[in-house]
């Protein structure tokens, strides 16, 4: 049976930067900017993702397209019964662990879409928004909405995947990604015409490099590796359905481009904002939450506004998950000679019961905790800051030592055919600054240095 694949190089970009283009870039890249400090810290952030970003992204669609299988059976083809194997294995337990928790956050924003559209969150007061979030994300006992929102979310996801990659992926991520970016260039003027607004676009675009710390610029390397959907081999999955007439170190500069434009976005969306109603930048993780709709009850027409931000922010979490899920269900599907919809049905299922724990750590399972973390942290912990970094410090390896810069190139250009003019300066990256800088990272975040 032909393998299926994308039709079109929009669906292409629109799939790959949709993965990229997930809760990282519009909830985590804006408050992790506002805690060290703004335009310094993205500054390093751009640095970074020129430098470990566009060399890894160009390495997973060349190991992806040039064997055209699933994310473990790749490794196997390129070098036949070799340990470089395990990499995929590890980017498939990747991306079925970050599913699992990643779509309980999906789903506190999905919660507060059905809240937005009833009329219900504008209703709220600034006073009364953190207890009316913790009351929402309280899992447990009577109260089971949480994981009714997360298993919306799973359904969601599982129900464009069944419908394979033209008629699921591509064909639904080409729908989305529009609408998301329309969405954003929205909210962004609605933002930039507050009073007072260029407050926080000084905080965005005007460096001050003595507000960012050490532990400022290593968070800049490790969001500028993470926030590209690196190491999870999601990215190499979708390159595994790009044909042979694809011109991928454009389309890698194209994925990182997108990506990066829409993080920048949502920054200019939400800090001019911020600093317009005399709030605080650096209010971490509660910042869409709890900071924001208390933006939007101050701002006119602030209901309307605030439906549409929550509205993108699940699209851009959608866009993520289909991604996640299709890492394990290619795989599945492929070695096992199973139906993609029995596949997808059964490991749907699976991970959604995976991510019941995660989401009842915020309610009745919120005192268990395994290694001093609750089941939640555990899962983020290991994913986000073993799992990650390792896979994507074996992909730079295997590409830079494994298999070899030259045969990387020679499929990068088509077998020749087109020009790479950074060729040399990719296989520096890979072969040494991606491996080093992504060593950091894992350091970093383990607690190392």
């Amino acid at each position: 049976m032909k393998r299926d694949g994308f039709s079109s190089r929009f669906g292409i970009l629109a799939a790959a930067a949709g993965s990229a283009i997930g809760l990282g870039n519009i909830w985590r890249f804006p408050y992790i900017t506002g805690e060290n400090g703004g335009a310094a810290f993205i500054l390093v952030y751009l640095v970074c993702i020129f430098l470990i970003g566009i060399p890894v992204m160009l390495s997973e669609l060349v190991i992806g397209r040039n064997a055209q299988s699933n994310a473990i059976s790749s490794f196997d083809k390129i070098k036949p019964n070799s340990p470089w194997k395990f990499t995929g294995v590890l980017g498939v337990l990747t991306a079925f662990i970050i599913l699992s928790f990643y779509s309980t956050i999906a789903g506190w924003v999905f919660a507060y879409i059905g809240r937005a559209v009833t009329g219900q969150l504008s209703s709220i007061s600034p006073a009364e928004l953190p207890q009316y979030f913790g009351n929402i994300i309280n899992a447990g006992g009577s109260n089971l909405e949480p994981i009714l929102w997360q298993f919306v979310v799973m359904v969601i996801t599982g129900f464009i995947v069944i419908a394979g990659i033209k008629k699921g992926v591509e064909k639904y991520s080409k729908l989305l990604m529009p609408i998301l970016l329309g969405l954003l260039v929205v909210l962004a003027i609605r933002s930039l015409t507050l009073e007072g607004a260029y407050k926080g676009v000084e905080f965005l675009f005007k460096p001050d490099f003595s507000s960012l710390s050490v532990e400022g610029v290593l968070e800049a390397l490790g969001h500028a590796f993470f926030s590209l959907s690196l190491g999870m081999c999601t990215i190499l999955t979708y390159g595994s359905y790009v044909n042979k007439k694809e011109r991928l170190p454009s389309l890698a500069l194209q994925i990182t481009f997108a990506d990066t434009a829409i993080a920048l976005l949502a920054g200019i969306v939400i800090f001019p904002a911020v600093f317009a109603y005399g709030l605080s930048p650096d209010s971490g993780p509660d910042l869409i939450f709890i900071t924001l709709p208390t933006v939007f009850y101050s701002m006119p027409f602030g209901s309307f506004f605030q439906m549409l931000f929550l509205v993108l922010i699940g699209i851009a979490s959608i866009t993520s998950t289909i991604s996640l899920l299709e890492v394990p269900v290619s795989y599945f599907t492929e070695e096992f000679k199973l139906s993609r919809k029995k596949v997808t049905i059964l490991i749907t299922s699976i991970i959604f019961l995976l991510g019941i724990p995660s989401t009842l750590s915020f309610g009745s399972l919120g005192d268990v905790t395994i290694f001093g973390k609750t089941f939640f942290d555990l899962m983020d912990f290991t994913a986000s800051n073993i799992l990650l970094p390792v896979g994507g410090l074996l992909i730079s390896l295997f590409i830079g030592w494994g298999w070899g810069i030259r045969n990387a190139v020679k499929e990068a250009t088509n077998d020749g055919n087109i020009e790479f003019k950074l060729a040399s300066a990719y296989g520096f990256a890979t072969k040494y600054l991606a491996p080093i800088g992504i060593f950091v990272i894992l350091l970093y975040s383990t607690g190392v240095i």
